[in-house]
């Protein structure tokens, strides 16, 4: 009873580790890392790397081109992935992402000549070389009539943020006279908004995306006169991003639950050499227990349990008589 006992013992702590170990494995698996939470402090870092060596070009309008009305179509072929600025008289006028090795923006013009420039940019914000030069000049006939025209501006070409969360994007009102009516498309097929300013100088306009993507943001204000100024950004919904430019939400994520079954194998082995070494225990302990029999260290159990009888000589003696 006693080796069964340690036999038994042995198989029962070799089933726990390997549970044990099966749980653990499957507990590691099943770990996601966390996210930030509220108040706690997160590292970021860029890894560097040399600016674009291949930049942008030009494509149309032609060089010496003239037009009466804005915002006018400029095309090229660029870098895919790169965000393509485009410059004006050495002021930045727009910018549009750099899709299947080309681009389309539609941009505004100065009253009179326009130099215009394309520069590409990767995503630390360093540029590439400088484009042909494309020089047309505009008409622009209230401006003839005024004096003044509307103008529009940022110091951000491309702006993000998470789906869910607000973008916010400053944008600079110049020009033209009050007041002034604001529509900003954010290219996400959502309604159009809609506000005013009463003077020039500094807004901010807002947006929540719903879904990841890279989204084509056209920003137009008219003023009182008539006067139109338009302005195309980049904005951007963090997150994975399909095919067809939306994705979906950063911060979903999935979880996998991987069972490992090695440490299963591993101990598989182990169980026959478990009742291998328990068997030779077992006779070892019965041939001890014969070998001390035989030398009657040991009364055998049947032996211990009989009575003892005591027999008793009955023989009669029988004494001659003498004659």
């Amino acid at each position: 009873m006693k080796q069964k006992k340690i036999l038994s013992t042995t198989l029962a702590v070799l089933l726990c580790l390997g549970i044990s170990m099966v749980a653990s494995s499957r507990a590691q698996a099943a770990i996601t890392p966390p996210g930030p939470a509220s108040g706690s402090v997160g590292l970021e870092g860029t890894i560097s790397s040399p600016p674009p060596k291949q930049g942008a070009t030009i494509s149309s309008p032609g060089n010496g081109s003239n037009f009466t009305a804005v915002p006018i179509t400029v095309n090229g072929i660029c870098p895919t992935g790169l965000l393509v600025k485009l410059f004006s008289n050495n002021v930045f006028v727009g910018s549009v992402q750099c899709t299947n090795g080309s681009y389309s923006i539609q941009v505004d013009l100065f009253s009179g000549q326009n130099q215009l420039v394309a520069r590409v940019y990767d995503a630390l914000d360093q540029a590439g070389p400088d484009s042909n030069t494309v020089t047309v000049t505009y008409t622009d006939a209230k401006f003839l009539q005024f004096g003044t025209s509307v103008s529009l501006s940022s110091v951000y070409a491309r702006r993000g943020a998470n789906p869910g969360e607000v973008l916010e994007w400053p944008i600079v009102l110049s020009g033209g006279t009050g007041p002034y009516a604001i529509s900003v498309d954010w290219g996400d097929g959502s309604p159009t908004d809609l506000t005013s300013q009463t003077f020039a100088g500094n807004f901010t306009i807002k947006h929540t995306y719903k879904a990841a993507g890279v989204y084509k943001i056209i920003i137009k204000a008219t003023d009182k006169n008539g006067s139109e100024a338009f302005l195309q950004l980049v904005g951007v919904a963090n997150g994975k991003v399909g095919q067809t430019g939306v994705g979906t939400n950063s911060k979903s994520s999935t979880t996998r639950i991987i069972i490992i079954w090695w440490p299963m194998l591993l101990l598989l082995p182990l169980i026959p050499a478990a009742f291998w070494a328990g068997q030779r225990n077992e006779l070892y302990v019965l041939r001890k227990k014969l070998e001390r029999t035989r030398d009657g260290s040991i009364v055998p159990s049947a032996i211990s349990k009989t009575t003892d009888t005591t027999v008793i000589d009955t023989t009669t003696t029988t004494t001659p008589t003498a004659a």
